[in-house]
């Protein structure tokens, strides 16, 4: 592993932008931008040049389609080109986020993202659309048969696998023994199933937080409780295989790597371990993620910067 970046300066000049979901792919920040001013040719090409990398699709997608304008743009560009993909897609996942926001109808949304898919079979971008549509509005079913189709056209895809752990941990736990409930066996299983550098490794680290935002709400515990959460073996055993994972693969080259390293950096700060914390804070730089620092009911700002303080002060 090649050797951290020096610690972080006094200057927070870029702390400004913790919680981008754009992350660290700087050229989605510029598209963007220009395409929440109505300048939609810069996002065509973009995504025409992002192909079938479909992980870093999804990601550039989703971040445009949340734009507040998204919608209109969208569609302006698909009265310019009527039968684009690209456009198509991006007008589903912006109705799916205006039908989250309260703003659009969750019908009309999957209507669109539907249409979206038959123009291109082989995108699971569309059927995304559909599976954050169903994390707040459809059934467990609906839920589960959406997962299947977006594993069906890329069998890693990060970001439906992490809804997936979200929407499993929710689930009560039948056997009443929380080391026993399904979303660790579920995480474990795609984890294993997965190649050797997929940051699906990391995926049993983001079960067990997910499973503590559940718990931590059932039972009514602070973030006191987190250090109970991690200390059992089980979840010290993911945590230290996760950890190894990035130390021999650090998949810097994926567009959503931050998110699991917001995850590893809160989970080794639970496990007391600020040391390993501060070198995961050194690579996530200002790359926050709401969550696990809102984990439980938390300012995720005030709690990503007390610990990241506290780890970088450790070390």
């Amino acid at each position: 592993m090649s050797p951290p970046p020096p610690p972080l300066g006094r200057a927070r000049k870029r702390d400004a932008q913790l919680f981008d979901p754009a992350l660290c792919d700087t050229e989605l920040v510029d598209v963007r931008t220009q395409f929440s001013q109505g300048r939609w040719a810069k996002a065509r090409a973009l995504l025409v040049g992002t192909g079938d990398d479909w992980d870093r699709r999804g990601h550039r997608v989703v971040v445009l389609a949340e734009t507040p304008a998204a919608g209109a743009w969208a569609r302006e560009w698909l009265l310019a080109e009527p039968g684009s993909a690209d456009a198509s897609t991006l007008l589903a996942c912006a109705a799916v986020f205006a039908a989250l926001r309260g703003k659009g109808s969750p019908a009309a949304a999957e209507e669109a993202c539907r249409r979206a898919a038959a123009l291109q079979p082989v995108d699971p971008t569309p059927w995304l659309g559909l599976l954050l549509l169903s994390r707040a509005f459809g059934t467990e079913e609906e839920f589960s048969r959406h997962f299947d189709q977006v594993r069906a056209r890329h069998r890693e895809h990060h970001h439906a696998h992490h809804l997936m752990v979200a929407r499993l941990a929710e689930r009560v736990c039948a056997t009443g023994q929380d080391p026993l409930h399904e979303v660790y066996d579920f995480a474990a299983w795609a984890a294993e199933e997965s190649p050797a550098d997929s940051p699906l490794a990391v995926l049993p680290v983001i079960a067990h937080a997910e499973r503590y935002r559940v718990l931590a709400a059932l039972h009514g515990h602070g973030p006191e409780h987190a250090a109970d959460h991690w200390s059992g073996r089980r979840a010290r055993q993911v945590l230290r295989s996760a950890f190894d994972w990035w130390l021999e693969w650090e998949r810097e080259d994926h567009p959503r790597n931050r998110v699991d390293l917001n995850f590893l950096a809160h989970a080794k700060l639970c496990e007391g371990r600020p040391a390993e914390a501060a070198a995961l804070f050194h690579r996530i730089g200002s790359h926050a993620t709401s969550a696990p620092w809102s984990y439980p009911d938390l300012d995720p700002h005030k709690a990503f910067l007390a610990a990241r303080s506290a780890a970088l002060g450790a070390a």
